[in-house]
């Protein structure tokens, strides 16, 4: 017990200092005030991919519309065969609405309309690229920073990763260790660094430098992909790209999770494939999980000697760690006592995702299936 509890101290050492320091959240665009105005606002095309989004569209469409960028933009929706309003509703708030064709095969959903959306627009004179979901909206100023930032930084992609909705209470308990879950797999300021591998987006909001991501080969490469925000963060930092990614509170995510139900699906939706579909990181991932935030608590309550008191390390490390992403979301720092189960939850989560691909019913989303690789 003692070895064990040393490893979770260990483990949490790394965490803590040897990760980009992920855990402080600071990686955001507070400093979006100060970036520098341009002398020449490029065009931007914006494009949204739209299924059964009737809730929250019009939101989203008018938000956007409702910019302050001094250069020319266009809004573009990809009706991806909706079975309520969407479109009319996307018409009605002020955007060019595309009715989507039939997924084709080996494209996953999001990627098939974004890539309809493409080439309908391929003959404008846009520089830049403004790929959105249909549940996000934007402060009047978030197209002017992002582009400002682009442009200042000579950056390919910029993607702000959107405030989750935080109200009812299965929010409140899981959607802050989402986001810290997310940057301890990837740390931002990794990703933002041109001498780092790791390379991540958020896909409800991702800037693109039109001619670098043509360069590419646009989202062909990555058509199959589930998790495609980070899949295209990879491509572009793969070809030599400067990105980056960071928190902020311009970009609000509209979607609700009432319940722990909705929460376990949007997780079990892509975890699995998070793992590349491989038993073997499954089993790694599950290993790691119950030494990094399940064996702390465990040993403090009922181990003894020198292993309780490690495990005692460890677990406050861990409050320690979570506790300025909770204060990001307003809530008390004592919820970091009950990390680990949270933690227990997305491992369930994480497992089911694997059960339900296993069963052949993986990545189910809007009642559809997404494509597996």
């Amino acid at each position: 017990m003692t070895w064990l509890a040393a490893a979770a101290c260990l483990a949490w050492a790394v965490l803590l200092f040897g990760r980009g320091m992920f855990w402080r959240a600071r990686d955001d665009d507070r400093d979006a005030l100060r970036l520098p105005p341009l002398a020449h606002w490029p065009e931007v095309q914006v494009i949204i991919p739209a299924r059964d989004e009737a809730d929250t569209i019009g939101a989203t469409v008018r938000s956007l519309v409702m910019q302050d960028y001094p250069g020319r933009f266009s809004i573009l929706v990809v009706n991806d065969r909706s079975t309520d309003h969407t479109g009319a509703l996307a018409r009605a708030a002020g955007a060019e609405v595309l009715e989507g064709r039939g997924r084709a095969p080996g494209w996953s959903g999001k990627l098939h309309a974004l890539d309809q959306g493409l080439q309908a627009v391929a003959g404008r004179g846009h520089e830049f690229l403004l790929f959105t979901d249909a549940d996000i909206t934007h402060a009047p100023d978030s197209l002017r920073r992002l582009v400002q930032r682009a442009e200042a930084g000579g950056l390919d992609l910029v993607s702000l990763m959107a405030r989750l909705r935080c109200e009812s209470a299965a929010e409140r308990w899981m959607i802050p260790a989402f986001v810290f879950f997310f940057q301890m797999l990837y740390p931002f300021r990794w990703s933002n660094d041109p001498a780092a591998r790791t390379a991540a987006a958020a896909g409800g909001c991702v800037l693109l430098r039109r001619a670098a991501f043509e360069a590419r080969g646009g989202l062909t490469p990555i058509r199959g992909r589930i998790i495609d925000d980070c899949a295209l963060a990879g491509l572009m930092k793969g070809g030599g790209s400067a990105i980056w990614l960071g928190l902020t509170d311009r970009v609000h995510s509209l979607r609700a999770y009432p319940d722990f139900g909705t929460i376990r699906a949007m997780v079990a939706r892509t975890a699995y494939a998070q793992l590349g579909y491989n038993p073997a990181l499954l089993a790694g991932m599950v290993l790691a999980m119950a030494l990094v935030f399940l064996a702390p608590p465990l040993l403090a309550l009922f181990g003894t000697g020198g292993a309780q008191w490690l495990g005692a390390v460890a677990w406050g490390a861990m409050v320690v760690a979570f506790a300025p992403m909770l204060r990001r979301f307003g809530l008390a720092v004592e919820r970091g006592i009950l990390l680990p189960l949270i933690a227990a939850f997305y491992l369930a989560f994480t497992l089911d995702s694997a059960w339900a691909e296993w069963r052949g019913r993986g990545g189910v989303w809007k009642g559809r299936a997404l494509s597996r690789e």
